[in-house]
């Protein structure tokens, strides 16, 4: 049985600030030439859009760093964690591997026990699924039809992280109030909310996924991260890994901003009457 574990992360104010600062600034530069090379243009409700993701990246780091209010992240890094063990057990299943079990740690840590499947793939896949389940949301949060699917496939993920961890109170609390506020949302305004708290969990999930890897593997070292055992595995360092699996984690998060602005031009009135013949719920 080979367990796959996140240690507890302990704040490092300054360097979380600054790395967050810096995420938000290069998905915005990067966005920048690209739209230009593709003569994409950026419609009055994804400018909306796009001002919602600076505010939520600002807020993100307000509240991470000030001591008791920082507590109000702490179900949506506990639904993150969720995303992160999700995609190990994914991983597995994927390469003929066998989930034992999923436990979450209050103290925002999280384990996946499982039997056999490939190492390769699934010692990477908590860090970078979870950002890539963020850039998919963020990528959704575009549009309130796109909310809603994403909304449903979430439910299907919540379910099966919900059978993994069925022994685990914290893992069923966590998905639990997820897919009650996922629900909750759409019958609210035609499910117009469900798309900023689609977006907000992507963000959040984007940027979790890119501060926990540089946490874990660079500032802190921790010897028994999954890039560590990764490491020892396949050659390089820790480290190394570490600033790959970012990279490729922000790669990921303007991805999903760009191809938010490509698909998803119509404006808030137009996607309110396209919801409303989507699995309406008034």
């Amino acid at each position: 049985m080979a367990p796959v574990a996140r240690p507890p992360s302990h704040p490092r104010a300054l360097i979380r600030s600054t790395l967050l600062h810096s995420a938000r600034s290069a998905a915005l530069a990067a966005a920048a030439p690209v739209l230009a090379r593709r003569g994409l243009t950026v419609t009055h409700t994804q400018t909306v859009t796009l001002g919602v993701i600076v505010a939520y990246v600002a807020a993100i780091a307000i509240l991470w760093n000030i001591p008791y209010v920082r507590n109000v992240l702490w179900p949506f890094k506990m639904l993150v964690i969720a995303f992160h063990e999700f995609s190990h057990a994914f991983a597995a299943v994927l390469t003929g591997g066998k989930v034992v079990s999923i436990t979450l740690d209050p103290n925002e840590g999280g384990a996946t026990q499982m039997k056999g499947g490939k190492s390769a793939i699934t010692l990477p896949a908590g860090y970078l699924g979870s950002s890539l389940i963020g850039a998919l949301l963020t990528f959704c949060g575009f549009d309130i039809v796109a909310s809603k699917v994403a909304s449903i496939a979430l439910g299907v993920a919540f379910l099966l992280t919900l059978w993994w961890g069925k022994k685990d109170w914290l893992t069923i609390l966590t998905v639990l109030l997820a897919v009650g506020l996922l629900v909750g949302c759409w019958f609210i305004a035609h499910a117009e909310p469900l798309r900023f708290v689609v977006l907000f969990i992507g963000v959040m999930s984007s940027l979790y996924s890119v501060w926990d890897i540089c946490d874990d593997l660079i500032f802190r070292k921790v010897n028994s991260s999954d890039a560590s055992v990764f490491a020892k595995r396949y050659g390089g360092s820790s480290q190394c890994w570490g600033v790959i699996w970012s990279i490729i984690s922000l790669i990921f998060m303007i991805g999903g901003i760009l191809a938010g602005i490509a698909a998803f031009p119509r404006s808030f009135e137009e996607q309110e009457k396209d919801s409303q013949g989507f699995i309406p719920t008034r």
